[in-house]
């Protein structure tokens, strides 16, 4: 259970990206343990949909605030989006590849070493900076602006789209609304 640090006004920011983590891992764990290829594929597709609406979300409300609240935000910024942009790709790749194939368990556990290192990375450093440097009630107003950026981010990886604020803020809802039309049409699972 993830406790609310606001005095009650909602969850902040660190919470809600802490618990997309765990969800995430969770998700791959899944994959990794069911041998149906459809079921494979559903559970891929359903995890693709949630990093990508989770990465946007960070790249639009958390990164900014990294760059002018941490000490060498701008660097730390720099170096997730280029995380982020290695994740893209191995996911980009699994939509590629039949879930019956063996090369997709392999991009699977590629994924889960980028996603836990990733992961890592902000719970263990940037997850404490922002608190140290942000107060509560900023961490929560961030906690809210995240959520609703999740409701309107792509679903599926798009790996020549840039990994910033103005890109995602502008032309990223339009992307997103086109990506949940087609995963509509397909039949995809993405949550």
């Amino acid at each position: 259970m993830t406790q609310d640090t606001s005095g009650g006004r909602g969850t902040d920011v660190i919470d809600i990206l802490t618990t997309d983590h765990k969800e995430m891992i969770a998700l791959l764990g899944q994959i990794q343990h069911t041998s149906d290829a459809g079921q494979r594929r559903d559970l891929a597709d359903t995890l693709i949909a949630e990093v990508m609406r989770h990465a946007v979300a960070e790249e639009m409300y958390v990164y900014p605030a990294i760059e002018e609240h941490v000490p060498n935000g701008a660097k730390e910024v720099e170096h997730d989006k280029q995380e982020h942009q290695e994740i893209v790709q191995v996911m980009k790749q699994m939509e590629d590849v039949e879930a019956s194939d063996p090369s997709f368990m392999e991009l699977v556990r590629q994924l889960e070493t980028h996603l836990r290192h990733h992961a890592n990375d902000e719970e263990a450093k940037q997850f404490p900076q922002l608190q140290a440097h942000i107060p509560a009630e900023r961490l929560v107003d961030m906690g809210q602006k995240v959520e609703m950026a999740k409701k309107l981010a792509p679903t599926r990886p798009h790996p020549s789209a840039p990994h910033s604020e103005l890109f995602h803020k502008t032309v990223g809802p339009g992307v997103g609304m086109v990506d949940r039309l087609l995963d509509k049409l397909t039949g995809r699972q993405t949550g």
